[in-house]
């Protein structure tokens, strides 16, 4: 045993067993990063630059053994235990400081089946790694809209995306999960096998388990599409509201359209001129025949002097990867969501002018279109519930500079304070930040919580998956 190691051996400001941490090691095929060592750094780097927490030792899984071992280790020594898919989450769940962190990005592969129309990707797998595997095929499942994103976390809150308004939440297309369970085992859930098991973890986050792979529904879409982005000056776009105003919830379920109101970001296929300046910009995807696209789409291309138009036949694969720019790992971030009933002309114009009082060219007040097939279910088919929701607004906060929080949380908050009237009452759990308290929780999951709670307490009765949008078991 090197010394470097030996020395690593206090987790959790307690000293732990050697002999736990050299079991641990002989039982997994993948590394452990502690402290001081090279690797650290980055295995305990999120996406939000707004996290900072240091775990006593980061378990890097390549497959289910390694993951009932970390599991293990953590429920025998009594240490916190967080859980690392893409660690795109905006609250940095991913991480814990003193405990063991269990790093899934290793795990990344996909299995199609084409005539099935069925894929299986291991719990690692960004959004970017389930598409371009099922693109070889012409085919897709719901996912969301930033390629970087993991699948576990998207899937496990109930996920959204462009073909959301087609097909449903993200969960309501995932056919079985694997999960290593709180006692070490590994355990299979669909509606035929472990079903409360398995409603739970369609919404309910990582309350019950380390999922370790996702069995999606796939659907015939692309390569080629028509989609992308168009842009105008925020002073000319009262054309565009009434458009969205009248139309969004009108148009077929094939078409989505996000709607975004920030200063230009000094895009390429922005006009020079309005670098830095208020737009409006329409990032939109038609999921039907590219001609029947095209026609959907013109009435949006034709307003008024767009400043930018990149919509147009591409492939599906790049639309999933339009707005990653936006979003860059390491730019710190603080967002405020809500689940809205409808569009109409008040949240419209809430969205104007809070997006003319931001404090950062980064920021953006977003709405994103989810009316469609997922309202057709009731709210008790799985955790997620929101049925009733036709709008997800995202108060998008980013900025670059620690001594710049105050300012950029504090328009976040006084943005949502003044748009949470016209919300549901719901939110969804994966916008959710670290310093929202459980009542948020509760505005989550609403009718759906106490069922939650009863799964969490047959599942995870000693509550070892906490570091998560917790739901506690009953005590």
């Amino acid at each position: 045993m090197s010394t470097t190691f030996s020395s690593m051996l206090e987790i959790a400001a307690k000293a732990v067993p050697e002999r736990a941490v050299t079991e641990l090691r002989n039982r997994i095929r993948g590394a452990l990063v502690f402290p001081g060592e090279t690797a650290y750094p980055e295995a305990r780097t999120v996406w939000n630059g707004m996290i900072d927490r240091k775990p006593a030792l980061v378990v890097r899984c390549l497959g289910a053994g390694d993951v009932i071992a970390a599991v293990n280790f953590a429920r025998d020594t009594e240490l916190p235990l967080s859980i690392k898919g893409g660690g795109h989450n905006i609250a940095g769940l991913a991480c814990c400081d003193g405990g063991v962190m269990l790093d899934m990005s290793l795990m990344k592969g996909v299995w199609v089946d084409r005539d099935a129309r069925t894929a299986r990707a291991q719990a690692g797998c960004l959004l970017g790694d389930v598409d371009r595997e099922t693109q070889l095929h012409g085919l897709a499942t719901v996912l969301g809209f930033v390629s970087a994103t993991g699948i576990a976390g998207l899937t496990l809150g109930g996920g959204f995306g462009y073909l959301s308004r087609k097909y449903g939440w993200t969960s309501d297309n995932v056919l079985s999960m694997e999960l290593v369970t709180a006692d070490g085992r590994l355990v299979r859930a669909s509606e035929t096998e472990n079903a409360d098991l398995f409603w739970g973890l369609r919404g309910g986050g990582g309350n019950f388990g380390v999922v370790t792979s996702i069995e999606y529904r796939l659907y015939p879409l692309g390569p080629e599409i028509v989609g992308g982005a168009i842009a105008w000056r925020a002073e000319e776009a009262d054309e565009v509201l009434e458009l969205y105003h009248r139309q969004a919830e009108a148009w077929p379920p094939d078409l989505a359209c996000a709607m975004g109101h920030r200063l230009a970001p000094p895009a390429p296929w922005l006009s020079p001129d309005v670098h830095g300046k208020p737009i409006v910009l329409i990032a939109g995807l038609f999921t039907g025949s590219v001609a029947e696209g095209e026609k959907w789409l013109a009435p949006i291309k034709a307003i008024s002097k767009p400043v930018g138009d990149i919509i147009q036949r591409r492939p599906y694969i790049t639309q999933q990867s339009l707005l990653d720019a936006t979003q860059p790992k390491g730019r710190r971030y603080y967002w405020k969501s809500e689940y809205m009933p409808r569009v109409d002309a008040e949240v419209l114009a809430g969205c104007v002018t809070h997006a003319r009082n931001v404090v950062s060219p980064h920021a953006t007040v977003l709405l994103f279109p989810i009316n469609g097939a997922l309202s057709a279910l009731p709210d008790s088919h799985s955790a997620v519930g929101n049925r009733d929701a036709r709008i997800v607004l995202n108060i998008a906060g980013a900025w670059d500079k620690a001594e710049d929080d105050e300012a950029n949380i504090r328009w976040a908050r006084t943005a949502w304070q003044d748009m949470r009237r016209f919300s549901t009452g719901g939110t969804y759990i994966n916008f959710l930040n670290a310093d929202e308290g459980s009542d948020r929780t509760h505005d989550a999951y609403r009718a759906n919580y106490q069922r939650l709670v009863d799964i969490k307490t047959r599942w995870d009765p000693a509550n070892l998956f906490r570091i998560n949008r917790n739901v506690a078991p009953q005590i």
